[in-house]
């Protein structure tokens, strides 16, 4: 029950913390003029520290003592994390040419965990075992994350801005502005 919890507490951090990853890199772009690099290298010092000083530290007061570096696994690592930050440099920049948090996330947490399942499949070799009960599940989540994404996209509620209303023309405005149209 105790490992079950401990999945579950670090799970719970996961999402917590890349729930709040969009928002709070966003504010930082923002804070930033709209730079591009400012927050990547943010991003990349704050994974250097929390990456690589802490388990070297860890490492090194000897608190993992099975494992070691082999090439295959240095190799596929460094290719996990290289994706990680294209990741981060992919976010920054749909920030960047406008797009908010509220719309890019839901799009990246939503389609990222159906391209984590096709590649988790594909590298195990697993899909020659796959059923028509396990394709139809993927086929399912690839269909329900993309009516997500469009509900999120198209029909999600316009969120008010701070800007004052302008009041409504008058009807005499009104006319006026159409009589000037017709004319021309």
């Amino acid at each position: 029950m105790k490992m079950v919890l401990l999945v579950a507490g670090f799970v719970a951090l996961t999402f917590a913390c890349w729930g709040a990853y969009g928002p709070t890199l966003h504010k930082g772009q923002m804070a930033m003029g709209g730079s591009r690099l400012r927050p990547l290298l943010c991003v990349g010092l704050a994974y250097f520290a929390i990456a690589v000083v802490v388990p070297s530290v860890l490492l090194w007061l000897g608190q993992e003592s099975n494992g070691r570096f082999t090439f295959s696994g240095v190799s596929w690592s460094l290719f996990g994390g290289t994706l990680g930050a294209l990741g981060a440099l992919g976010i920054i920049l749909a920030f960047n040419y406008g797009g908010s948090p509220a719309y890019v996330m839901p799009f990246v947490f939503g389609f990222a965990p159906l391209v984590n399942a096709f590649i988790t499949v594909g590298i195990s070799g697993k899909y020659k075992d796959m059923n028509s009960l396990t394709l139809g599940g993927m086929m399912a989540g690839l269909i329900m994350v993309s009516m997500g994404a469009f509900i999120v996209l198209f029909c999600a509620q316009k969120v008010a801005s701070n800007k004052p209303s302008q009041a409504a023309p008058s009807a005499s405005t009104s006319a006026e502005t159409s009589a000037e149209a017709a004319a021309h």
